[in-house]
């Protein structure tokens, strides 16, 4: 875990500079999606969006788990594309195609870097039901709080990585300003601090991206619709169009 710290721990320049599967970015010449209403299948609990469980793999899975369309997305919180995309297509996917039951949505995180693994782990410890908001707001204020760890010395960087390894995950959202974000948002100073000192919390974090390159994933953010890669994700109107496809 150090070395990954401290491999990671270059510039926040180049985590800021972008990221991008294959045909990341958007199309704005991407195929509008049919809009015919779609089937819907009840919700024992009569929201399928408030039905959240954890995966086998290790990712957030929102919906009905015998969906017909099943949607993985591979995404790092420093992402800007994954950023943009929430921002144009969680509202739609959510309410218009997990609350009909005929499409599950499954979140993996790919930890790229310091600033995204203290990001993940604060956001994971929390369990199954708020991690999509805690994920969507991290999305929607990216800028702000990444901007905390872009201004951390060099020279304090440096001196994080000195310390016994289960003290560095820590020690960096501290000193970035991450704490105060989820602070922010109810989560006790406690709970903040038993999350970033959870070795196995780490671990398991860290297998996260084992997974993704299990999948083949080459970047972020990457989509699978029932296993099949989805060329032009970034864009919702696109991602939009192969999930109405795949519905029939």
């Amino acid at each position: 875990m150090k070395a990954f710290i401290g491999a990671a721990s270059v510039s926040m320049a180049l985590v800021l500079a972008g990221c991008g599967g294959s045909e990341g970015g958007n199309n704005s010449s991407a195929t509008a999606a049919d809009n015919t209403p779609l089937k819907q299948v009840e919700a024992p609990n009569g929201d399928w969006t408030l039905m959240v469980e954890q995966t086998q793999d290790g990712g957030f899975r929102m919906g009905n788990p015998n969906a017909p369309v099943k949607l993985i997305e591979y995404a790092s919180l420093t992402c800007p594309a994954c950023a943009q995309f929430s921002a144009t297509g969680s509202e739609p996917l959510k309410n218009k195609y997990v609350k009909s039951g005929q499409v599950s949505w499954e979140f993996r995180n790919l930890v790229r870097d310091p600033a995204d693994l203290a990001a993940v782990m604060l956001t994971r410890c929390q369990g199954p039901q708020p991690f999509f908001r805690l994920t969507e707001q991290l999305f929607a204020n990216q800028q702000t709080w990444l901007g905390g760890f872009s201004q951390v010395p060099e020279a304090e960087m440096q001196r994080i990585q000195t310390m016994p390894r289960e003290q560095q995950v820590g020690a960096i959202a501290r000193a970035a300003g991450l704490d105060q974000f989820f602070r922010q948002r109810g989560m006790p100073e406690a709970r903040i601090n038993s999350c970033l000192a959870d070795q196995q919390g780490l671990q398991s974090t860290v297998a996260l991206n084992e997974v993704a390159t299990r999948d083949n994933v080459q970047g972020t953010p990457t989509f699978l619709i029932n296993g099949e890669f989805i060329q032009s994700s970034a864009d919702w109107n696109a991602l939009e169009a192969e999930l109405r496809e795949a519905i029939g």
